[in-house]
């Protein structure tokens, strides 16, 4: 089937929605972890790790306090997910010669990347608003916010749109390189796991598995970048003047290379289901528009 970047950002929509649906505990949790303070002489952590932070969470909040800062991800990854996917998609048809040409690994690798470029003016402000509220429900960040409608007012008036956009360079540092990682490895393994004589057709289960898969990829080139995106957009004002340079500067001194990997543990539990589902929808939808609209 030729590539189609309408159809793409229509299905993206809706696997975006699945995604958050399936991963937004595990998220709250990373966060959590990513920014929990440093202890103090003869105090201890915190959180302690995954399990600890889940069961503090659900004891102190209910259950739904892992759903946590879940509004603005949720307004904002239907059309981050479908500009995602229309960015894939249109990065593989300006590589493309003829419409059934197949791309090397490589160039589906670039592709991705362009689909992290087209998400971040969409993605920064919702990971800023979001990890701002899941900080604040731990009671780690002060308890100023009453929604994200409210944080956006808050961010807007210290600082205008420049606040609201905290972390652009950092989301980009993160995003891009991973989002080549994400869809090069699900297209590789949608491949590889396709019955003989049926390349790219996946059954359900193959298509949760290859999901699953790339979701992990995705985030062992992530998981760095996004401690110090974490740390940047849920810090005072002028506590990092250069930006994510003063947080990797910082990290390095205080806590050493390790920090960089705080929350992989429920990074990578979450990577699987919630992509799982993402890829699944994805599909689903394709073949529903594929079938109502076969020349869209």
């Amino acid at each position: 089937m030729p590539v189609s970047p309408a159809k793409d950002f229509l299905a993206g929509g809706f696997g975006g929605m699945c995604l958050v649906g399936a991963g937004h505990p595990l998220d709250t949790i990373k966060v959590r972890l990513q920014t929990q303070p440093i202890p103090k002489p003869g105090e201890q952590l915190l959180y302690k790790g995954t399990w600890d932070c889940a069961l503090k969470t659900v004891r102190n909040e209910g259950f739904f306090g892992l759903y946590k800062g879940m509004a603005a991800p949720l307004i904002g990854v239907t059309p981050m997910f479908a500009v995602c996917f229309l960015g894939f998609g249109i990065g593989k048809k300006l590589q493309q010669t003829s419409p059934d040409q197949k791309l090397t690994a490589v160039q589906l690798f670039n592709a991705g990347m362009l689909s992290g470029v087209f998400t971040t003016a969409i993605m920064t402000p919702g990971e800023r608003i979001k990890c701002l509220l899941q900080v604040q429900a731990a009671g780690t960040g002060p308890q100023v916010y009453k929604g994200p409608l409210d944080v956006v007012k808050v961010l807007y008036k210290e600082g205008g749109i420049r606040s609201i956009y905290k972390g652009t360079c950092a989301t980009l540092l993160r995003d891009v390189p991973a989002s080549g990682m994400y869809f090069m490895t699900y297209e590789w393994l949608k491949n590889v796991l396709s019955p003989p004589g049926k390349e790219g057709e996946l059954s359900p289960v193959r298509t949760l598995v290859a999901g699953g898969t790339a979701g992990m990829f995705n985030w062992l080139v992530a998981i760095g970048p996004d401690v110090l995106k974490s740390r940047l957009q849920t810090a005072p004002e002028g506590k990092y003047p250069n930006g994510i340079r003063s947080v990797f500067v910082d990290i390095m001194r205080t806590e050493g290379p390790r920090a960089l990997f705080k929350g992989v543990a429920p990074v990578m539990i979450r990577a699987f289901p919630a992509n799982a589902a993402c890829f699944l929808g994805y599909e689903v939808a394709i073949k529903f528009l594929n079938y109502i609209a076969p020349n869209l």
